[in-house]
């Protein structure tokens, strides 16, 4: 009877292939998921590009590609200018919560004041209440202050937002203290001690909240359907569902108005996507 046997720091054949199968199961997966949530996008794309007699197609490659829904939506509705509204707002709405949440996230990590835990437990509940329950009071304070199908109006009410707050705050309370308490022996004020020291060590986690701020601003359909009156003050949004009308759905207009809808925001992950990969390696699954 012959023994096989290994010495401790070499491998069998079949311990080398499990980890080789393992991957190939795993890369298998993480590309079917992929196609699954690329799919749509495609389909998206696709349609928008088919003729008018040919949009039920179900064919996977379009067998006469055409620009008439694009040029039809630009034409349909003032398709520029709600992109460029979008993006404004959009953009602000973005710089802004970022600030506040910066500013009251060193504060709620770093300074320790009496009913500061109260405080942030208020902020946090701010979180839980839906948007329907605070829409009419803000729209009576936009009205008051005349504010009523202008810019402003919608970004006025995100001046703050209770989501960037408690992420900053967390972000800074994990960041090392003795990192801060050597810059405060240098003689580092508050402000240089956020601005040079904190914030440039925090651009993962900054640039991932900067996304999801800027792509639920620029979701946003309800806060800019009940302020706006004319189609050259609104958002895309609004853009989109004036292709649903009581007639049918255009859905070639549509596809293709989505379509151009979606390419800000492909172009902004793509830009920041070093960022938010590396804070999510970072941070793990906290």
């Amino acid at each position: 009877m012959t023994i096989e046997t290994h010495s401790p720091g070499v491998l069998s054949p079949a311990q080398r292939s499990a980890p080789s199968l393992e991957n190939a199961i795993g890369h298998a997966l993480m590309i079917g998921l992929s196609l699954i949530c690329i799919f749509p996008i495609y389909w998206m794309i696709l349609t928008s590009l088919r003729p008018e007699n040919r949009i039920f197609s179900t064919a996977l490659w379009p067998d006469a590609a055409s620009l008439d829904n694009y040029a039809y939506a630009i034409s349909a509705i003032p398709m520029a200018r709600m992109l460029v509204n979008t993006f404004i707002v959009s953009a602000i709405v973005t710089a802004i919560q970022l600030l506040t949440g910066i500013l009251a996230g060193y504060a709620f990590s770093r300074w320790r004041f009496r009913g500061s835990a109260f405080l942030f437990g208020a902020i946090a509940l701010t979180w839980l209440v839906p948007l329907q329950v605070v829409m009419i009071p803000n729209y009576l304070l936009v009205a008051r202050l005349g504010m009523i199908d202008t810019l402003g109006a919608l970004i006025l009410p995100h001046f703050a937002s209770a989501f960037a707050i408690m992420l900053m705050a967390q972000s800074m309370r994990a960041f090392p203290g003795e990192v801060v308490e050597a810059a405060r022996m240098d003689g580092a004020n508050n402000a240089h001690i956020l601005w040079q020291v904190i914030v440039p060590n925090l651009r993962g986690a900054i640039a991932s909240l900067a996304i999801l701020i800027f792509i639920s601003t620029w979701n946003e359909y309800f806060w800019p359907l009940l302020l706006t009156r004319k189609a050259e003050h609104s958002v895309v949004q609004i853009g989109l569902q004036m292709f649903i009308t009581e007639e049918g759905t255009q859905w070639g207009p549509l596809m293709a108005a989505s379509t151009m809808a979606s390419l800000p925001i492909l172009l902004i992950y793509l830009v920041l996507q070093r960022q938010v990969i590396g804070s999510f390696m970072k941070s793990g699954l906290r």
